[in-house]
C-alpha cells in the first residue's frame, strides 16, 4: 500500500495547512468582512496563486516527473540529476523574466483580472500594487514545485508538503492583530505573501541538502530533454490548471458586482478542504507511482492504482460533497460570521457552497484521472479537453451572471468540472488505461449509500444540536465543529454496515503502512 503511506504523508500535511487555512480565513472574515478591501486583496493574490496551483499542486510535475522517474530509473540518479539542475537553470531564467514582464504590465494586466475596479479608480491603483508585490510569489513557489518534484521521485514527500503550512503561519500572525486601516491589512497580508514564498522555498531546499540530492546550475540550454518537457509542460499546465482558470475567469466577471468575489472565496475555501487533502495527495502520491509501473510496463499494476485511487477519493469526498449540500449555512456560519462578517455574507456565501457541493466530486475526478495521461507523458488529450471545459465556463458563467448574478459564476464553474473530470475518464477507458471493474463499480455504490444515510441523519440533527449550544460562547463555531465531527463518525458507521468500509481491510491498511 505504498500509494496510500505517500497519500497519508502527503494528505496529513495538507489536511494541517488546510486547517490552519480556515484559522486564516476565520481571522480574514472578521477583519475585512466582503468590503472593497477584501477583494483588492483577493485579487492581488489570485494571480501568483493561480500559478502556486499550477506548479505546486501537479501540473509542473506532471510534466518534469515521469521524464526524471525514467531518467532515474533507466539512467541513473547523476544523470537525472544532471537534467534537474537544466530544468532549474531554464526554469529561473523564464520566472525571472515573466516576473519581470508582470511587474510592468500590470496595469493593463489588471484590467483583465478585475474589470469591474475600473469603475473606482482608487481600488484599482491598489490592487496593481498590492498584485505587484505578490508576484514574486510566482517565483518562490515554481522553484519549490521544481524541487519538491526532485524528492517526490526519491519518496521523500514530508518538506513539499509542509511548505505550504507556512503560508498560513505568516498570514496567521499577521491577521493575530489587524490594522483598523483595512486597506493597511491587505497590504501587510500582500507583504507577507512575499515572505512566505521564500520561507517555503528555503525549506525544499534544506531537505534536498540534506537527502544528499546536488543540483548545479548551468547555462540554459534548449537540447532534446528540454524540448520534451517543455512539449509536456505547456498543455499539462493548461490542463491540470483548469480548474484556477475557471476561478480566475469567475473572479474577472464577479468584479462587476459588490462583495461577489469575497462570497466566492470564502464558498471556495470551505470546499477546498476535501478537495485539497484528497485531490492534493492523490494528485501528488499517484503520479509518481503510476509514472513508475508504466515505465515498467505492469500495465495491470497501473490500472489497480487508478482504481484504489478513486475508490479512496470517492470514500474522503462524498461525504463531505453531501454534508456540504445539506448543510451550507450551518459551516459559513460557524466559519465566518463575526466581525466584519454579516448574516447577509453568510445567506451569499451559503449559496455559492451548495453549488461548489455538487461539482466537487468532479473536481476530485479531474486530480484522479489527469496523472492517468500525464504517467504516459500524454498531455495534449487533457490539454485539449480542459480548453473545451474553459471555454464552456466562460460562456455559461457570462451568460448566467447577467441573468441570476454570482450564484450563475459557482453553478458554471461546477458543471464544467464535471465536464472535465467525465471526459477524461471517458478518454482513459477509450484508451484501455482505465478500466471499471465491477469491485469498482459495487464500492462506490456502496460509499454513495453511505454518505447519502450520513446527509439524511445529519439534516435531522443539526438544528436540535445547535440549539443545545446556543447559550455556549463561540456557539455557531462549536456547532459547526460538532456537526462535522457527528457527521465523520456517522459516515465511519454507515460505511461499515453498507460495507464500504470492511473493517478486516481497514486493519490490514494500517498494519501494513
Amino acid at each position: 500500500m505504498k500509494l496510500f503511506r505517500a497519500s497519508a504523508v502527503v494528505g496529513g500535511f495538507t489536511l494541517l495547512s488546510r486547517v490552519l487555512g480556515f484559522v486564516r480565513e476565520i481571522l480574514f472574515a472578521a477583519a475585512l468582512g466582503s468590503g472593497p478591501m477584501a477583494a483588492v486583496f483577493l485579487v492581488a493574490f489570485r494571480f501568483p496563486n493561480l500559478f502556486r496551483r499550477w506548479f505546486a499542486e501537479g501540473a509542473f510535475n506532471a510534466a518534469f516527473l515521469p521524464i526524471y522517474a525514467e531518467k532515474l530509473e533507466g539512467e541513473g540518479e547523476a544523470e537525472a540529476n544532471r537534467f534537474a539542475g537544466d530544468t532549474l537553470s531554464g526554469l529561473l531564467l523564464v520566472l525571472l523574466v515573466f516576473v519581470l514582464a508582470a511587474e510592468l504590465t500590470m496595469p493593463w494586466l489588471m484590467v483583465a483580472l478585475a474589470p469591474g475596479f475600473l469603475e473606482h479608480p482608487g481600488l484599482f491603483a491598489k490592487a496593481v500594487l498590492f498584485t505587484q508585490i505578490t508576484i514574486p510569489y510566482i517565483l518562490f513557489m515554481s522553484v519549490t514545485a521544481m524541487l519538491g518534484g526532485v524528492l517526490n521521485a526519491h519518496h521523500r514527500f514530508v518538506a513539499a508538503a509542509f511548505a505550504p503550512v507556512l503560508l498560513n503561519i505568516v498570514f496567521i500572525a499577521i491577521l493575530l492583530k489587524p490594522s483598523n486601516d483595512a486597506a493597511q491589512t491587505a497590504l501587510a497580508l500582500s507583504i507577507g505573501s512575499f515572505v512566505s514564498g521564500g520561507l517555503q522555498a528555503a525549506v525544499v531546499l534544506v531537505a534536498l541538502r540534506r537527502a544528499g540530492i546536488r543540483l548545479r546550475l548551468r547555462r540554459p540550454r534548449l537540447d532534446v530533454d528540454m524540448k520534451k518537457l517543455l512539449r509536456l509542460g505547456v498543455p499539462g499546465a493548461i490542463a491540470a490548471g483548469v480548474v484556477q482558470i475557471n476561478l480566475v475567469i469567475s473572479q474577472a466577471i464577479a468584479s462587476m458586482q459588490d462583495g461577489a468575489i469575497a462570497w466566492l472565496n470564502y464558498a471556495d475555501r470551505l470546499y477546498q478542504l476535501p478537495l485539497g487533502v484528497v485531490g492534493v495527495a492523490m494528485g501528488v502520491a499517484l503520479l509518481p507511482s503510476l509514472s513508475r509501473v508504466v515505465r515498467s510496463g505492469d500495465v495491470r499494476g497501473a490500472l489497480a492504482a487508478q482504481n484504489e485511487a478513486l475508490i479512496l477519493a470517492a470514500a474522503f469526498t462524498l461525504p463531505a460533497s453531501v454534508a456540504l449540500y445539506l448543510l451550507p449555512n450551518f459551516f459559513v456560519e460557524g466559519l465566518y460570521m463575526r466581525g466584519a462578517f454579516t448574516p447577509d455574507d453568510a445567506l451569499a456565501v451559503a449559496k455559492v457552497l451548495q453549488v461548489y457541493a455538487w461539482g466537487l466530486p468532479a473536481f476530485i475526478l479531474i486530480k484522479v484521472f489527469a496523472p492517468g495521461f500525464f504517467a504516459r507523458q500524454n498531455t495534449k488529450t487533457p490539454m485539449l479537453i480542459a480548453s473545451f471545459s474553459i471555454g464552456f465556463n466562460i460562456v455559461l458563467g457570462v451568460f448566467l451572471f447577467f441573468r441570476i448574478g454570482y450564484v450563475g459564476l459557482a453553478i458554471a464553474t461546477s458543471l464544467a468540472g464535471w465536464i472535465n473530470g467525465l471526459m477524461l475518464g471517458f478518454v482513459l477507458w477509450r484508451q484501455g488505461s482505465f478500466a471499471p471493474d465491477a469491485k469498482l463499480i459495487l464500492q462506490l455504490v456502496r460509499i454513495t449509500l453511505a454518505a447519502l444515510a450520513m446527509g439524511l441523519v445529519l439534516a435531522a440533527i443539526a438544528v436540535p444540536v445547535r440549539d443545545a449550544m446556543s447559550s455556549l460562547p463561540f456557539w455557531y463555531l462549536l456547532a459547526a465543529i460538532s456537526i462535522a465531527g457527528i457527521g465523520g463518525i456517522l459516515y465511519g458507521v454507515f460505511a461499515i454496515l453498507f460495507r464500504a468500509i470492511r473493517l478486516r481491510e481497514l486493519k490490514g491498511v494500517f498494519r501494513r503502512s
